[in-house]
């Protein structure tokens, strides 16, 4: 069986512990290699070696570092499918989804190129006689992202390009469920002409993230996953002195007003909620629709399509949606769905009845979509995330009732509205206390030249992800104030300096 190990200084690195975990194919429900799990002795060969690529990597000019990035780009377009495979193979998600996850996680490759851009500074003359200033950016040294099974792409690209191209070494731990995808981007940077030691991979689990938390030349934290891992990821790295940036769950709210286009609503909901299973921290997993006609006439759209989702093996050109990600995680979104229906909401589609024929898949971890009527904000399906294909609809009288739904989850991370009304969503987009706001955009990811995160309990930091917001994070500010004396004699000075 194929046994998935580190990646350090460029080459595979089989590392010192021997424990390992499996890894499975979840179309199939069948183990499809095994990945070893690290230890801090394999935590503390990848700082050193990070530590010691740093100084050279950091100094060399930033235009050949993102020439490496722009190299690296033409690889992932060039093999965009063969990544997406693998993104299939192991999460689940259909070969269609896994290609836009990689494309999403390119673009921000392609702001990070711009760097040389980004990077200039500031620089004042004459701030007093003689005296000019000047503000810059460097790097941090070595840094570390701590990525989700959802996204094995896409979220370790939110951090790595913007992190190397400003100069930082980085290391990338991965989710054991699905641990290729990191390796394949490490040979292809190395391909691309990366120094050794600037990009490394650790397998691990919870040991091996204790370890990175706690290592003293790790300077910065990256992390994307659940509220109570970004929490204790946060207070941790927080108290060790680092710079963290730790985005955690969500519970994400569309309002459909009465006068939005419902066909278009409809659909918005079938591919935010039901798209990669709904194991998206994006994924819309609340409708909110405004008056009882309008629940009515949305679920009357809703209920034929639900049932008619097309849900098959992730690589199968047919399928809408593929399987969760493990057989634990299937009964955890099953025992989500019973109960809600023991808490009163009404289940108006059961997904928990779709059965897998498709010879050689009957195995795999497959649900159908579920549809909740009549969920109230007290449930707990309601409160927590599923982080499944199981979609809720919260029932209001008005715009007030749905903003204030909103306003009371402890989730703050993405939301929408739906209205043909300009002042209606003005007014939503300035005063929804949420951190991505869609209009008439059911899953409003911001583009990588803008940044990503919530509020409240779905972000902790910061910085937000991406962006400009990203090249702040792994840079610090050094400001630089300097007088050429001209021959001039300059006498002791006792007071506060004063420049002018």
């Amino acid at each position: 069986m194929t046994k998935l190990l580190h990646y350090v200084d460029n080459a595979i690195y089989a590392g010192q512990s021997t424990e390992t975990a499996a890894v499975f194919n979840p179309s199939k429900g069948e183990i499809s290699a095994e990945v070893v799990l690290g230890n801090a002795a394999d935590v503390d060969v990848a700082v050193a070696s990070s530590k010691a690529a740093w100084p050279a990597w950091s100094k060399m000019p930033v235009l050949r570092r993102v020439r490496i990035l722009d190299r690296f780009k033409s690889i992932l377009w060039e093999r965009m499918d063969e990544l997406a495979t693998v993104i299939s193979n192991e999460h689940g998600k259909t070969f269609e989804d896994a290609k836009g996850e990689v494309t999403r996680g390119l673009e921000v490759v392609e702001f990070a190129v711009g760097m040389p851009h980004l990077l200039k500074g500031e620089f004042s003359e004459n701030v007093g006689s003689s005296v000019d200033s000047q503000m810059i950016r460097q790097s941090l040294g070595v840094v570390v992202g701590i990525t989700p099974f959802n996204f094995p792409v896409m979220v370790p690209m939110w951090m790595f390009p913007i992190a190397l191209a400003t100069g930082n070494t980085f290391i990338l731990k991965p989710s054991g469920r699905v641990p290729t995808a990191a390796l394949i981007m490490a040979e292809w940077l190395t391909e691309a002409g990366l120094p050794k030691g600037v990009f490394n991979v650790v397998q691990g689990d919870r040991d091996a993230v204790n370890a990175l938390l706690n290592h003293p030349d790790v300077k910065a934290f990256s992390f994307v996953g659940s509220t109570p891992v970004a929490k204790y990821i946060h207070e941790t790295a927080s108290k060790n002195g680092k710079r963290v940036q730790a985005l955690g769950g969500a519970k994400n709210h569309m309002i459909i007003m009465p006068d939005a286009d419902l066909d278009m609503a409809a659909n918005a909901l079938m591919g935010a909620a039901f798209g990669s299973a709904g194991e998206r921290c994006m994924a819309i997993s609340v409708a909110v629709p405004v008056t009882d006609a309008v629940a009515d006439a949305l679920i009357e759209k809703l209920i034929p399509k639900i049932k008619a989702l097309n849900i098959g093996p992730s690589l199968a050109k047919t399928s809408e949606m593929g399987p969760l990600i493990t057989k634990e995680h299937l009964e955890k979104v099953s025992n989500y769905i019973e109960t809600g229906v023991k808490e009163g909401a009404k289940l108006l589609v059961d997904g928990r009845e779709f059965k897998q024929s498709s010879a050689g898949y009957e195995n795999g971890y497959y649900i159908g979509g579920s549809l909740f009527d009549h969920t109230k904000a007290d449930m707990v399906s309601y409160l927590e995330e599923i982080f499944g294909p199981v979609l809720s609809i919260v029932r209001t009288q008005s715009y007030d009732e749905a903003v204030d739904i909103i306003h009371g989850h402890e989730y703050a991370n993405g939301c929408a509205i739906f209205t043909r009304d300009g002042d209606t969503a003005r007014a939503f987009a300035q005063d929804i206390e949420v951190g991505m706001v869609g209009v008439n955009v059911p899953i409003p990811v911001p583009m990588a030249f803008h940044s990503f995160g919530g509020w409240k309990a779905s972000m902790f930091g910061d910085h937000h992800m991406h962006g400009m917001e990203g090249v702040r994070f792994y840079t610090r500010l050094k400001t630089t104030t300097i007088r050429w004396p001209n021959g001039q004699r300059q006498d002791a000075q006792f007071a506060m300096p004063t420049l002018g």
